[in-house]
């Protein structure tokens, strides 16, 4: 049983985590590396500020 909560908890962390965008760099780097890009990756902390930068000048349906 304790083993099965356990699970559950960790499933449920891995959803909010990717529902907020914890795992967005992560899938940035593999998307990169993947399609041959020669370019060095972005930093996090670049990709980050490029990310938010696109998102404020390019709002979509969003509630706030």
């Amino acid at each position: 049983m304790r083993q099965i909560l356990h699970r559950m908890g960790e499933r449920v962390a891995w959803y909010v985590g990717s529902v907020m965008g914890d795992r967005d760099y992560e899938r940035y780097l593999q998307h990169h590396a993947a399609h041959g890009d020669p370019t060095p990756p972005m930093s996090e902390r670049d990709y980050w500020r490029h990310r938010w930068d696109h998102v404020e000048n390019n709002p979509q349906g969003r509630c706030c």
